[in-house]
């Protein structure tokens, strides 16, 4: 990673876009973090997530925010996230390519802060946007 300081950065810059696969041992791993002993469930069977109407097993909504705040704070070293609020506006499914992007959308000084918001999106191979949300991140500024 690098650093990125808040005068590097412009109204309309892209973030990414990252691709990402999300597997079923992603997911156990992510259920286990999180405290949550992995079951066979929508997220981790297929067969539990059709037997509930859906395709195949999906992520969970709270992995989908990890993987977006990720695209945030792997941009560079020195992004420092303050919120992330989203909408889901479909499921994420195991095995299938999703792209996680994002665009700076305001950058402004507040309470001596240098801060910065950006609408952020996952969406898959088709194009579309199954999460989309907005973040407010800072970046220190340049010395001098």
């Amino acid at each position: 990673m690098s650093e990125l300081y808040f005068e590097d950065v412009d109204f309309g810059d892209d973030i990414g876009p990252i691709e990402r696969v999300i597997d079923v041992e992603q997911v156990r791993r992510f259920l286990s973090v999180r405290g949550e002993t992995p079951v066979d469930s929508r997220f981790t069977s297929d067969e539990y997530a059709q037997a509930e109407g859906l395709a195949g097993a999906i992520v969970p909504g709270a992995m989908n925010i990890t993987i977006l705040s990720q695209l945030l704070t792997g941009w560079a070293d020195t992004v420092r996230l303050k919120k992330l609020d989203v909408v889901f506006r479909g499921m994420v499914p195991h095995n299938k390519p999703i792209t996680l992007s994002g665009i700076v959308t305001d950058k402004d000084i507040v309470d001596g802060e240098p801060r910065l918001e950006c609408d952020v999106f996952m969406q898959n191979e088709e194009g579309t946007r199954m999460v989309i949300g907005n973040a407010i991140f800072t970046l220190p500024q340049r010395e001098g």
